[in-house]
């Protein structure tokens, strides 16, 4: 039984790829994932400007309940996104692009898993005591650090300080650019990559504009500077 219906998810999840969009499924991952970074971003930041004292233990104790529904969802996102067909668009054509799209999409599964793993790890080997807890009310606990020595809390904690606030700056990087290639699908190039994951924004009519064409101009100007730059840059090795 429990089989028959999980087929038959994935079979409704195929006839949303198989016209041209992302299943529910896929979309309602997406935007309550962007969603909570939007919000975790900025309450890390309201956060660290608070007063030592019980308004910033409520503050660090809602950032925690958030990151570890993070992880969860991005745990269940992955999953889904391994079991359920993968959507071939506009955006899988062959080029630098196609091969950008995936990079950045790896670059986002590590910092999604890692910060709230980093984050974990340094509430667990600084604040033994706390009682954790995620949506509110369900008990989490913290990692097996009990037998390890001060010395080596302290460096598993400043090890994941440096490892957290290095994936947030590398977060904050890669959602302009993110969002700025999606915006540039659908105004530019005018395909169904933007239309896939925002079924409720109407898929754009394809016609040649000049904006295609400056961009094109552009891609093609810097291909030949890099390749003269390339080019360069081996000759002096290769005589």
């Amino acid at each position: 039984m429990i089989e028959k219906l999980f087929t038959q998810l994935l079979e409704w999840a195929a006839g949303h790829h198989d016209e041209g969009r992302y299943s529910p499924v896929g979309i309602l991952f997406h935007w309550v994932m962007a969603a909570l970074v939007i919000f975790q971003l900025g309450w890390g930041w309201w956060m660290g400007r608070q007063p030592v004292g019980g308004q910033m233990l409520a503050a660090y104790d809602l950032h925690f309940a958030v990151g570890v529904l993070m992880l969860i969802l991005v745990i269940g996102r992955l999953s889904w996104r391994l079991l359920a067909p993968d959507l071939i668009n506009d955006a899988d054509k062959p080029g630098w692009e196609s091969w950008a799209a995936h990079v950045t999409h790896y670059v986002f599964y590590v910092c999604l898993f890692g910060l709230p793993l980093s984050g974990w790890a340094m509430i667990s080997a600084t604040d033994r005591t706390r009682e954790l807890e995620t949506l509110g009310f369900i008990p989490w606990p913290l990692l097996p650090f009990q037998d390890l020595s001060n010395s080596q809390l302290w460096a598993i904690e400043a090890a994941a300080e440096w490892m957290h606030w290095g994936l947030v700056v590398t977060l904050l990087l890669m959602i302009p650019i993110h969002a700025g290639a999606a915006l540039k699908h659908h105004l530019i190039d005018r395909d169904d990559v933007f239309h896939a994951m925002l079924p409720v924004v109407p898929l754009r009519r394809r016609k040649r504009t000049r904006w295609q064409r400056r961009w094109r101009a552009l891609e093609k100007q810097v291909a030949r500077t890099a390749k003269a730059l390339w080019r360069g840059f081996l000759g002096p090795k290769a005589v």
